[in-house]
């Protein structure tokens, strides 16, 4: 995962704790959750409008 060691994520997490503080750490995770989601969410319909749109492109080719 990225080139990082089971020591790097220990360090990480470590420093994570002290700045946002343990009390803190559940809510930060949820709203990093909730931002990933949003934002598969934001790029999902993208990639079907572009594999749609070919589509709509022929199809009105063909009526005209």
């Amino acid at each position: 995962m990225w080139g990082l060691g089971t020591t790097e994520l220990i360090i990480v997490l470590v420093i994570v704790m002290i700045v946002f503080g343990a009390g803190k750490l559940p809510q930060v995770g949820r709203s990093f959750g909730s931002a990933i989601n949003e934002f598969k969410d934001a790029v999902k319909p993208k990639s079907e409008e572009d594999e749609e749109e070919p589509a709509a492109t022929n199809g009105s080719d063909k009526a005209e």
